[in-house]
């Protein structure tokens, strides 16, 4: 293994000489990824590394090389290279609440899509459309021991009107941290507010900016921020974020046109700083890579820009374009206009390929070849949003956001509080006509507001909250994705939250008949109806009525259990006569109480022929002391047979 620098190509290359036996010798060249005395390089499953020491035109090397033997290997090896951690931000707010500006004067780099480049944007003056920018830091003291050199914050600026809701979902799904953009002049406003549901569903972390304080008067400035901060402290006591931190500054002081330096920026960037943690990175499984924007370069390819949201990917990968059907080769791959080789969960990446038309791909996902299913059906745990004012039904439809797709379902709610978070084919279930609050924990934040909006409810409230998602049509997503239900046809003026609800999928099916996959799952009906006992033929036997018609097939109630409103169990045994009543045999015979209480009855009544046992319709008391006969049984929904079952 040998180290040299290629003067002819300017890039660093290891140059490996190759032995095998009964062979003759080969030679290959590498190229390294080069981040100041750190080399790394990869072929053919084997992992070369060097330092690089000396001075001048004459550098010596100390090289290694090791097997990989897992994706993690190389990412690591990679990491070891850039030695980089990478930290998305998500910037939200209302619209013209000042996230490019803010972002803009964050940013040292800017993508291809940054900062309204789009034409539709300059001409309307409002962010249509995501974008990226980022800007690095020293990696701050609490995370010296941790393997990186440098810290990058990758900046996502969302849109902010109502109408781009399903951008901002699709952006706010990548983010590590989240800077919730508020004018300080008008405090919140309806975007805000999604923004900041959107924020609880997809993150840990929240910083709040108050901008645009140059806008007010001086000799209020003061007195105004700290009634704003009071009337916030309120509003986010009620949420996941009870206590964020608040920075007041001015990204853009003096409007569009000024050039006036930011105000208020280092106590932000501090800020950030401060709440950095390094994220969990799944760099093992099979690569899922969000596509945002796609463009192509003539002589080269299409590039399509996104983040990697779980695993890694090296130049000459194969990947798979699930809604197009079709497989390519990564010809090269740039972050942030630095060419890299390698790249892994949460990296921000431009990658080329080609053969691919740019007009078909807006935003979607690029995966392992064969690794992400193209669901028809799922299920999914799922909470309501409390901030979404109208009823969540079941069997009513609902636009459902996963990651940057959004698809049209049907939904079927059901809950039980008994089991956990996770689905259990072999448990029953309730159904539900309508999803309910969550019930809250001690150790939820925001938790008294939380119960006090489920004690408002009057719905059944259960622990554990399931739904059943049918597509209208097929989706492809990870197996475990996040996933978002609105109403997004709601009027964009109205001023209430149209999320609904939220959670993460459990199971799915490909195939396009669901009613299979519909049948594993055990959701019942709890049943209860409710009879009187018309005549005592015995200590053991009852014979009852008005719990059936005279229409109703017996045959699939017979043998169920009943229960007298006097505490005995009693067994329905057949019918008797043809207006619907029925015989109970009751197994440790009738109490004194229910004795008592039916001594006398089976006598014929004035005009009615019914003697004891021959089945006609004798007058029956229904007043004080009349007995009751009552079933409980559970109908499942999802049973062909429909066959009716007890505990």
């Amino acid at each position: 293994l040998n180290g040299r620098h290629r003067v002819k190509t300017k890039k660093l290359c290891f140059v490996i000489s190759l032995h095998k036996s009964n062979e003759p010798e080969s030679t290959v060249r590498v190229p390294v990824s080069d981040s100041g005395r750190r080399l790394i390089g990869q072929h053919s499953g084997t992992i070369y590394s060097a330092v690089v020491g000396g001075t001048g035109l004459e550098p010596t090397f100390t090289a290694s090389e090791r097997t990989v033997t897992s994706a993690s290997d190389l990412s690591r090896a990679s990491t070891m290279a850039k030695r980089l951690l990478n930290i998305n931000v998500g910037v939200l707010g209302h619209v013209d609440s000042g996230k490019t500006s803010l972002s803009r004067a964050l940013s040292t780099t800017a993508s291809t899509n940054a900062f309204d480049k789009n034409p539709q944007s300059k001409e309307r003056g409002i962010t249509l459309d995501l974008g990226f920018s980022s800007f690095d830091q020293p990696m701050p003291k609490h995370l010296a021991d941790e393997p990186y050199d440098s810290l990058q914050f990758t900046l996502v600026d969302c849109p902010g009107h109502a109408s781009l809701i399903r951008t901002i979902i699709g952006g706010a799904q990548i983010i590590d941290h989240m800077i919730l953009v508020i004018d300080i002049t008008k405090g919140i406003q309806t975007q805000t507010a999604e923004c900041l549901v959107i924020g609880e569903i997809t993150t840990k972390k929240l910083i709040v900016v108050l901008n645009k304080v140059d806008l007010v008067k001086p000799d209020n400035r003061a007195k105004h921020i700290e009634k704003t901060k009071k009337k916030l402290t309120q509003v986010f006591a009620k949420t996941k974020f009870p206590m964020p931190e608040m920075i007041v500054l001015s990204a853009k002081p003096g409007g569009p046109e000024s050039n006036t330096p930011p105000e208020g920026l280092d106590e932000l960037v501090q800020t950030l700083l401060a709440n950095v943690e390094v994220p969990r990175r799944d760099v093992d499984g099979p690569l899922l890579f969000a596509v945002d924007h796609c463009f192509s370069i003539k002589g080269q390819g299409t590039v399509l820009t996104g983040t990697v949201l779980r695993g890694s990917i090296s130049v000459s990968d194969e990947i798979e374009l699930p809604a197009q059907g079709i497989t390519r080769k990564v010809k090269s791959m740039q972050m942030f206009r630095r060419p890299v080789t390698a790249a892994s969960m949460g990296d921000r990446l431009g990658m080329c390929v080609t053969s691919v038309d740019a007009k078909s791909i807006e935003r979607g996902i690029v995966c392992a070849p064969g690794s992400l299913p193209a669901m028809t059906a799922a299920v999914a745990q799922v909470e309501k949003i409390r901030f979404f004012k109208s009823s969540v039904k079941t069997k009513t439809k609902f636009h459902l956001s996963v990651g940057h797709a959004t698809v049209m379902c049907s939904v079927t709610f059901f809950g039980a509080d008994e089991g956990g978070p996770d689905l259990d084919l072999a448990q029953d279930y309730h159904y539900l006509e309508e999803l309910t609050l969550p019930k809250p924990t001690p150790s939820d934040d925001g938790a008294a507001a939380a119960a006090a909006a489920a004690a408002a409810d009057p719905l059944p409230n259960y622990k554990n909250q399931f739904v059943l998602l049918e597509f209208d049509s097929p989706i492809n997503c990870s197996p475990d994705a996040l996933v978002i239900g609105s109403r997004l046809d709601a009027d964009v003026h109205t001023p209430h939250c149209r999320l609904a609800f939220s959670g993460r999928l459990l199971m799915h099916s490909t195939e396009s008949d669901t009613t299979l996959f519909a049948q594993q799952l055990k959701v019942y009906k709890p049943k209860v109806r409710t009879g009187a006992v018309d005549r005592m033929m015995d200590e053991y036997t009852v014979i009852g009525r008005t719990l059936f018609s005279k229409d109703t097939a017996l045959e699939k109630f017979l043998g169920l259990k009943v229960r007298l409103s006097t505490g005995e169990i009693g067994v329905i045994e057949s019918g008797f006569g043809k207006s619907g009543k029925f015989k109970v045999r009751v197994p440790d015979g009738l109490g004194a109480e229910a004795t008592a209480a039916l001594k006398g009855k089976g006598k014929k009544g004035k005009g009615k022929g019914g003697a004891v046992g021959d089945g006609g319709d004798g007058e029956v008391d229904d007043g004080p002391g009349a007995v009751s006969i009552i079933l409980e049984f559970k109908r499942y929904v999802f049973d062909p047979s429909k066959a009716l079952r007890q505990h």
